[in-house]
């Protein structure tokens, strides 16, 4: 009896493992690391959702994520080796084909770039236009990252060209705080929960605003996606499995995060991403949750309002012939709706 029973209960133990250990089997890369450029960033609130609720665990995924200063930065991770997939912006995307790489989006976390260009009352208290900027150093996460290129992009519509004005990396956190405040940059291209935090203690004036879709799609002229993960195509041929893991993850914490209210998410993100103010931080959240994509899909037009944001300041871009049915794909967003409809 003794002997049957241990027999049942081995048994019953190894059908328990089963489904997870057959899933880590179906992974052609179980083991990932994700490069990100900000992570406490609001714009890539989905990415610390799915791993801190377990989502890519629950995949069969072992994830590191690794953050850096900004976009720019997280893409040279993947380029050099060291990441298999950037959380960042869509844009990239189009910059890497023209480049002659092939990168591909195929999970979309904001619907909106979220980026505010913002400029310092104390150094520019006369300020009456976009054109006002000639000359002035305006802080972006990092030179080439998405805060500098919505920056040239609103230069532009002001006639202006980035050599018309200094670049300076601030990151993306406190250093990006005191950087506006001590006066060392006259102006801020930058996300949640810094514009909010310098716009509510008097030390930014918000001068173009695109973390409402309906705001961006004025500034941009039609839908410009944002956050998404991306990857180079060769990953995507080679561990299709792998791929949708990450895109279910993903999907699953969209679809969270639009049903959650502010205290769910203090309690879900590290306390440093808060800068040491929770009501900054929900005040943040409320006002960006409507930029966040609710289902993870890239829409059809965003190639191409991306594309003319980064030809209108690079005339080599607007004449090249890209493939911009190249640099995305929504058939894994598909699938993990399918497989998750309610999260």
């Amino acid at each position: 009896m003794q002997r049957r029973q241990l027999i049942t209960a081995v048994a019953a133990a190894t059908t328990s493992l089963l489904p997870q250990w057959a899933l880590a089997q179906a992974l052609e890369k179980p083991k990932v690391t994700i490069s990100v450029g900000g992570k406490n960033l609001l714009y890539y609130l989905p990415l610390t959702i799915a791993e801190q609720l377990g989502y890519f665990k629950a995949e069969g995924l072992d994830v590191t994520i690794v953050d850096f200063a900004g976009g720019s930065k997280a893409l040279q991770a993947v380029v050099g080796g060291s990441a298999d997939v950037v959380s960042g912006a869509f844009e990239h995307t189009i910059n890497m084909q023209f480049k002659g790489q092939k990168m591909r989006a195929f999970v979309l976390q904001g619907a909106a770039p979220q980026i505010v260009l913002g400029i310092n009352p104390k150094t520019l208290p006369n300020f009456k236009g976009v054109a006002d900027l000639k000359g002035k150093k305006i802080g972006v996460s990092a030179p080439g990252s998405s805060t500098n290129v919505m920056a040239n992009f609103v230069l532009a519509k002001a006639g202006l060209k980035p050599s018309d004005v200094s670049f300076i990396g601030v990151g993306t956190g406190n250093g990006a705080v005191a950087a506006m405040r001590s006066g060392q940059i006259d102006a801020m291209s930058n996300l949640d929960p810094v514009i909010t935090l310098l716009q509510r203690s008097g030390d930014l004036k918000i001068v173009t605003d695109t973390r409402k879709t309906s705001d961006s799609e004025k500034v941009f002229g039609g839908p410009m996606p944002a956050g998404c993960l991306y990857a180079p195509q060769t990953l995507l041929d080679k561990a299709p499995n792998t791929v949708q893991a990450l895109t279910n993850a993903m999907v699953r914490a969209n679809k969270w995060i639009q049903q959650a209210g502010a205290a769910d998410i203090i309690k879900t993100v590290p306390e440093g991403f808060l800068l040491g103010d929770r009501a900054v931080y929900i005040d943040a959240f409320i006002a960006a949750k409507s930029a966040l994509s609710p289902d993870g899909m890239i829409p059809e037009k965003g190639p191409q309002t991306a594309f003319r944001a980064l030809a209108s300041v690079n005339p080599k871009i607007a004449a090249a012939k890209l493939d911009l049915n190249a640099v995305y794909t929504n058939d894994f967003v598909k699938k993990a709706n399918a497989k998750y409809p309610k999260g």
